[in-house]
């Protein structure tokens, strides 16, 4: 058990900690803010063009436009800011993280209130993953403002675009500091949490099932995939597959893998039939 002297002594330690960071009990904003200068000099990267962009994107002003110069940094082009006294947005990716693990489960828990610990940790998963992430930020475009080498331009146009996901929560991170905590709640709920749980339900849904149910139900015989289109490296491959069914393509997927543009295109089939029904089964009979 730790003596008086101790405890003095940790107080002491402590009090001098909370005085470099600037905490204070009666203090609500960050410590981060507090030294906002040190922790992030102004680099004068984002154009007027692009600060706009990321306007429309966070859906509020940029009030400090440090935090998300340092959030758009990618690795790739530290070497353009470092001499300002620039990093990457790794730091602020790992902030991000946090506040974002934090808000799924705040909404989780509130949405949930009878899913035990184990069920809602698992729905998180589901929902807050680096795909859905990355998915996100493909349909924001934040790819459109991330400062990157010319590498990395060239690999997030050939469909490399993972490193994105980091992008995102990086600018979770950026948006916290300027606006606080209750903005960024909005942001992710509002803007992000659609996109997820949008996401989530389309990978969950077996779309090559439900086409086979319906040329079932027409009569036709099974739909048949095919392989039109390779593209990319190995190790990043986009496919292009066509779904056929009565001798004509009724639809067209792309996907990371065959299974995966296979059952965008069983989707794209389906809202294509969905359109129009009647001519669907019309020009199938024809084909008979």
């Amino acid at each position: 058990m730790p003596s008086v002297l101790e405890g003095i002594m940790f107080r002491s330690a402590l009090q001098r900690l909370r005085s470099k960071l600037g905490w204070s009990r009666r203090c609500a904003r960050s410590p981060i803010v507090q030294n906002r200068h040190q922790l992030f000099p102004h680099l004068g990267v984002l154009e007027p063009h692009q600060r706009k962009r990321l306007e429309e994107i966070v859906g509020l002003p940029v009030q400090h436009v440090e935090y998300y110069e340092q959030a758009l940094v990618h690795r790739s082009a530290v070497t353009r800011v470092s001499a300002r006294g620039g990093r990457s947005n790794e730091r602020l990716e790992f902030l991000g993280d946090a506040l974002l693990g934090f808000l799924a489960a705040e909404y989780l828990f509130a949405r949930y209130p009878e899913f035990p610990e184990g069920e809602l940790t698992k729905i998180r998963t589901w929902l807050v993953n680096r795909r859905t992430l990355t998915v996100c930020a493909r349909r924001l475009g934040i790819g459109a403002v991330l400062l990157m080498s010319p590498s990395a331009t060239q690999a997030l146009q050939h469909g490399n675009d993972a490193f994105l996901a980091d992008a995102l929560e990086a600018l979770i991170a950026a948006v916290y500091l300027d606006h606080g905590l209750d903005a960024v709640r909005e942001f992710v709920l509002q803007r992000l949490l659609p996109i997820m749980e949008q996401e989530q339900l389309l990978q969950d849904t077996n779309y090559k099932s439900l086409l086979l149910e319906y040329v079932q139900a027409q009569g036709w015989s099974a739909p048949v995939y095919r392989v039109l289109e390779e593209h990319g490296p190995d190790h990043a491959k986009e496919f292009v597959v066509g779904v056929y069914a009565q001798q004509r393509c009724l639809g067209v997927g792309r996907g990371r893998s065959k299974r995966e543009a296979e059952q965008d295109a069983a989707r794209d089939a389906l809202e294509k039939l969905k359109e129009q029904p009647t001519e669907a089964s019309a020009n199938g009979t024809a084909h008979l």
